[in-house]
């Protein structure tokens, strides 16, 4: 038995009742020869054996794929991928439940947010691409042109990408598989899909409803789990695979690029985010104090776009501190099934160790400590956090958390302010509150960022493009630009014969 920091890892000796879950390979379910323990992050109880995948497992997924490709008319048969599509949403739907209890154990959702962005948006998202899949026009006409003396007649079409190897983060891991793998199969590309080793079985089980109830090709869809960071790794560099498309940390992401870079692979990657939310000096501070305290307590701080730097108005620092931590008081946390509760816990004690060491060591720096700073058992729970007075160049005001960790930083008018927005080497998310929303648009539009939400808007939704500047990204997800990050252009001329 080998010990991999959350989980363990043992020889699956047992036959089939000993994994939960089971690997997709080219069209089969199976459970592999090792199987690891996930663990409920509530409880720290085991909730379930996954199948840990190897290296040989990774590249029979990835030849299976390419077979698919090749060989069927999966690339090309507009009809059978909306079916499909559509078959999945409906299996989705069907098992949405079953999902919900298993996405709150594993992931430590709470069941609120299953409601939102941890299940039910993302099983919209299949039926979005399903939907759109049906109008989008896959041929585009461009204007004739005359060329020595012949009329030419051109026009683009635009089709599958290829090979797909898709990597998925443990925070939000039906949101994340969901998002890359409807847009991946609208195009007609083929897919290897690995979930997160911390949340394996919630990737495992879309991989189930696949198998058993769509009538996607064998190859089409892979899906597997793995402790082995080379397993990872053989999917981003095998010369089968297409495109990368990874969510997950910008240090990871950065290693990604750099090896799929030997092929030439297209790259796709959802990365860090260090966000901030602008407080103008005449917006409702009430309203905004809210807000900013209760956004970065959702699911525990585990969210890229999330707004983990709060800017305030020099002179109004210490009222919106006083506010904001009036309402991190009110912010309920315990059990993630019980729906009451706002905020479950951190997906690990390595997370959660993670978490309190930033803590403190922004304290040690000259931080505030106004409220929280404390872990909390049983499970992995870490009290919502406060920090007053940040330096906006400190550690704690510069690297990602990952934890329902605030960090307040006042600012002296709204130039300063943008400029302490864009004192990073993120740009996914922000925000602006203001009594004039004019004034709050100008300074959004100052921030370098992919998305900006102005006095608490929500742009999140399947159309609606999600991505990052600078080293938050590259690439689009959702909406039209998702469709398209898993498309080639090819250009035609033809000369009209008279």
């Amino acid at each position: 038995m080998q010990s991999q920091g959350r989980v363990t890892v043992e020889t699956n000796t047992g036959g089939e009742a000993t994994a939960d879950r089971r690997l997709l390979i080219d069209g089969q379910l199976t459970f592999g020869e090792r199987r690891f323990a996930s663990v409920n992050p509530a409880t720290t109880e085991i909730v379930g054996y996954a199948p840990d995948a190897t290296v040989a497992d990774a590249e029979a997924a990835v030849a299976a794929a390419r077979r698919a490709f090749d060989e069927t008319d999966w690339s090309t048969n507009v009809e059978l991928r909306v079916r499909c599509l559509k078959q999945l949403h409906a299996a989705l739907l069907e098992h949405r439940e079953e999902l919900r209890e298993l996405t709150i154990a594993e992931v430590g959702a709470t069941r609120m947010l299953t409601h939102g962005n941890q299940l039910d948006i993302p099983i919209g998202i299949v039926a979005y691409y399903a939907d759109l899949l049906e109008t989008y026009p896959l041929t585009e006409e461009l204007p004739e042109i005359e060329f020595r003396g012949q009329r030419h007649r051109r026009w683009i079409d635009k089709e599958a990408a290829g090979v797909v190897a898709a990597i998925v983060a443990y925070n939000f891991p039906n949101q994340l598989a969901l998002a890359k793998l409807a847009p991946a199969l609208a195009a007609g590309c083929t897919v290897v899909l690995k979930g997160a080793p911390d949340t394996p079985l919630v990737t495992q089980a879309l991989g189930e409803l696949i198998a058993e109830h769509t009538d996607i090709p064998a190859g089409v869809v892979n899906v597997l789990s793995s402790t082995e960071v080379a397993v990872g790794q053989a999917l981003t560099t095998h010369r089968d695979v297409d495109v990368v498309t990874f969510t997950g940390s910008t240090e990871v992401g950065r290693r990604i690029m750099a090896a799929a870079s030997d092929g030439l692979k297209r790259v796709f990657l959802e990365l860090g985010g260090k966000s901030a939310m602008v407080l103008l000096d005449d917006c409702d501070f009430g309203t905004s104090a809210m807000f900013a305290a209760f956004s970065i307590c959702s699911h525990a701080g585990q969210g890229c776009a999330l707004t983990s730097r709060v800017l305030v108005p020099r002179e109004h620092h210490d009222d919106l501190v006083e506010k904001i931590a009036a309402n991190m008081a009110h912010v309920s946390f315990g059990d993630p099934g019980d729906p009451k509760t706002y905020m479950g816990p951190l997906i690990s004690e390595r997370q959660r160790d993670k978490v309190d060491g930033m803590v403190q060591r922004a304290v040690a720096a000259g931080a505030r400590l106004v409220t929280g700073g404390e872990k909390v058992d049983p499970g992995y729970f870490y009290r919502p956090t406060l920090l007053a007075n940040v330096d906006p160049d400190s550690e704690i005001a510069q690297d990602e958390v990952f934890g329902p960790v605030l960090a307040v930083i006042p600012y002296t008018d709204d130039d300063d302010a943008v400029r302490i927005a864009n004192n990073s080497i993120y740009g996914l998310s922000g925000g602006v509150f203001s009594a004039d929303e004019d004034r709050a648009l100008a300074v959004a539009r100052r921030i370098r960022t992919g998305t900006m939400s102005i006095n608490g808007g929500n742009y999140f939704g399947a159309d609606a493009p999600f991505g990052g500047y600078k080293q938050s990204g590259i690439g689009r997800e959702s909406g039209v630009a998702g469709l398209e990050e898993f498309m080639e252009r090819k250009t035609y001329a033809a000369a009209v014969i008279a």
